[in-house]
């Protein structure tokens, strides 16, 4: 992509330069990098969250693709991956501005504005005290088909999030009785015709291991299975039963890699 474009929905009372209204928002910062910034900010009071690209430079791009990864250079990918998920049924975020300038993949400056999903905990919080204080038992299996059908819709519509830990489901109005959570964190997502194994498995293994907190019985896991594969789980164990081993090893070496990182004996 060369030049420049970029759009902003009419709420947000833009009347000049997209990228002059951009650089000039002003709140709260959630992560600041030297290449991308993450901003919440209020407008007619509504909550919107910016995502200001600014260029990794050539550096970042090497590096990436000595190690055969594609780089993120800009908003773009998550643009495209939130009208993607949008089209087949599968909650996420709303963009209401995207805009990119420049030619060179190194300097491109780019952004993404997308409305706040208030009232919205995470599926993190939502599950933390499950272990202890377990939820009624029709609580937990509509959970885990809601969210088996979320993953199964993305990987057929050939997106793979690339951090899909239960962080990134946001419970809509936080309601468990009709759970309606939302994919977010989509700029790492990667597009394609089909999803590859070995995306699969570790966005798989991902959310297996940010779900190891939850006392999950093997049925909840074959419940879970029946809707992903939306095959009969004879059928399934048959033909994918050693990547199923491989994605619960894979899981597990993440939770172990996190519990080492965040939770070190005093």
């Amino acid at each position: 992509m060369c030049g420049r474009d970029a759009w902003l929905a009419p709420e947000l009372g833009c009347e000049g330069d997209p990228f002059a209204y951009v650089e000039a928002l002003e709140g709260r910062v959630f992560r600041a990098m030297p290449d991308r910034t993450t901003l919440r900010f209020e407008h007619g009071g509504k909550g919107y969250f910016l995502k200001f690209h600014r260029g990794v430079g050539w550096g970042e791009i090497l590096k990436n693709l000595l190690f055969f990864r594609l780089p993120i250079l800009g908003a773009e990918n998550e643009r495209a991956a939130i009208k993607l998920l949008a089209e087949r049924g599968v909650d996420t975020m709303t963009a209401v501005g995207f805009g990119t300038v420049g030619c060179s993949p190194a300097s491109r400056r780019s952004f993404l504005i997308t409305e706040e999903i208030a009232d919205a905990p995470s599926l993190e919080e939502v599950t933390a005290d499950w272990g202890e204080i377990p939820p009624p038992a029709k609580i937990r299996i509509r959970l885990i088909r809601v969210v088996a059908g979320m993953v199964k819709e993305m990987h057929e519509a050939g997106v793979n999030h690339r951090d899909l830990y239960l962080c990134h489901f946001l419970l809509q109005r936080g309601n468990l009785g009709n759970p309606r959570p939302a994919l977010i964190d989509l700029h790492r997502a990667q597009i394609r015709k089909s999803v590859p194994l070995r995306w699969r498995r570790k966005d798989l293994a991902a959310l297996y291991s940010s779900a190891a907190h939850i006392p999950l019985s093997d049925r909840d896991l074959l419940r879970f299975l029946r809707v992903y594969f939306d095959r009969p789980l004879r059928d399934v164990f048959s033909r994918d039963g050693r990547e199923l081993d491989r994605i619960r090893k894979a899981g597990d070496e993440l939770r172990k890699k996190y519990l080492r990182k965040y939770h070190r004996p005093a």
